[in-house]
């Protein structure tokens, strides 16, 4: 029953995607002292945040990692919403 129940808070929770980057967890290993090894996931950090497009004249709510907020800050939010749909991560 403890599994089943673990299966569906899994079920809730949202992709932990970047929607510029596409970014995405990655596998790997818990290594302990006598080095046994169980699986584990590498989460991105995500943070979800508001940014106003004044091109169009309106506010949009993106989930994007850290890294690509840095990114923002330094192209701009308009080129890095452009260069997302061009390369198809980001259907906008």
């Amino acid at each position: 029953m403890h599994s089943f129940l673990r299966t569906l808070k899994k079920r809730k929770e949202m992709s932990r995607v970047c929607q510029l980057t596409g970014k995405k967890a990655i596998t790997g290993n818990n290594v302990s002292h006598s080095n046994k090894k169980t699986k584990r996931r590498f989460n991105i950090n995500l943070i979800e945040k508001r940014f106003f497009i004044p091109e169009e004249n309106r506010w949009i709510k993106l989930k994007i990692t850290t890294s690509a907020l840095r990114t923002i800050n330094k192209k701009g939010i308009s080129a890095c919403l452009k260069d997302a749909v061009d390369s198809g991560i980001f259907k906008y």
